[in-house]
């Protein structure tokens, strides 16, 4: 009963759907969600790894689809691919969109597992980190900067850059540091100059642990481990410095916040706790055309989603309005049920 509801709202809410945007938001299998929402043409641009099964095109990089409405999307065209000679040779993981100095920054993780680094701990290590590519148009093509070198150097395994520009206009790149490298999930932020090279050294903002909420996770070599995963920082209505963040609860994957007391990146940070649970995470802050504050993340962890939802700024943290069940026809929501639907289990 509770699918039928869903899937009426989604077709009473959503507008028809357009000959070139086949695809509704239930249709796109995808993590680490990224959306843009550029205003010249009211086009959301939704960003996740290439899947060359969707694209029809084989080869690793990032891909891109479009919207007007969050409801039906176009068939996405892949719009950045590694280039056969960099020292990665897996990845796109956490792509991120970013305008800066009047252009279009891709930050994306890529990988290879057979170049080593000096292990550390229990776990061999090997290269890992968020390589940058810049574009004229939001919708690419992207190509590499710094010659396809990471910001934070060859022998630290990172991944999820994003960027963060301070009240003075100083860029910085925020991200999480591999917990497969540091066994306690670090989140760090290194400061760029405006070519978005590296600007000095990488600062510690805090550990994975520090969250109460946070759930370690058993090692093969007996060890525990806890994760960091998916930074963003978003600057409240009352200047509240704030940051999305993710690791394992509980029940599974958790997006989560925190809160800057000082401010400034430097913190100290104050955890805030879960925003949303049932193994959702990984989200990321846009604006929609109609002006309301949004999330999207991914739900659940495996097979996921793109999970949209309505947000408030209270000025010293974010809160859930409502989940957008209209837009993906969710039955088992994590805020609210469909159509007023009164079921403890939603």
């Amino acid at each position: 009963m509770r699918r039928w509801l869903a899937a009426l709202l989604l077709t009473l809410a959503a507008p028809v759907a357009a000959a070139d945007a086949p695809l509704l938001t239930s249709h796109l299998r995808i993590h680490d969600p990224f959306v843009v929402a550029e205003p010249a043409s009211k086009t959301y641009w939704l960003f996740s790894k290439n899947d060359p099964a969707v694209t029809g095109d084989p080869r690793i990089g990032i891909m891109a689809y479009a919207s007007s409405d969050l409801a039906h999307w176009q068939t996405p065209k892949l719009v950045f691919a590694l280039p056969k000679d960099s020292w990665a040779d897996d990845g796109g993981w956490a792509p991120e969109v970013h305008r800066w100095k009047g252009r279009y920054y891709l930050f994306a993780t890529f990988h290879n597992d057979k170049a080593a680094i000096p292990a550390s701990d229990k776990r061999p290590n090997y290269r890992r980190a968020t390589l940058l590519a810049v574009s004229d148009r939001v919708d690419g093509p992207y190509h590499l900067i710094h010659k396809g070198e990471p910001v934070t150097g060859p022998n630290v395994m990172t991944l999820d850059g994003s960027l963060y520009v301070d009240p003075a206009g100083k860029p910085w790149m925020v991200y999480a540091h591999e917990w497969i490298q540091t066994g306690d999930g670090r989140m760090e932020a290194v400061p760029l100059n405006p070519d978005l090279s590296a600007a000095g050294p990488p600062q510690l903002l805090f550990k994975a642990s520090d969250a109460d909420w946070a759930v370690g996770q058993k090692q093969p070599a007996g060890d525990v481990s806890y994760v960091t995963d998916g930074p963003e920082l978003y600057r409240s209505k009352s200047g509240t410095l704030l940051m999305l963040w993710s690791s394992w609860g509980k029940g599974g994957y958790v997006q989560a916040q925190a809160r800057s007391t000082s401010g400034t990146i430097a913190g100290p940070w104050e955890q805030l706790g879960p925003l949303i649970m049932q193994d959702s995470g990984h989200g990321m802050l846009f604006h929609s055309f109609d002006g309301k504050l949004m999330l999207v993340l991914h739900r659940p962890f495996k097979r996921a989603i793109a999970k949209f939802y309505e947000m408030r700024d209270t000025g010293d943290r974010l809160e859930v309005v409502r989940e957008a069940v209209e837009l993906d026809g969710e039955a088992y929501p994590t805020h609210g049920c469909p159509m007023g639907v009164s079921d403890a289990r939603c």
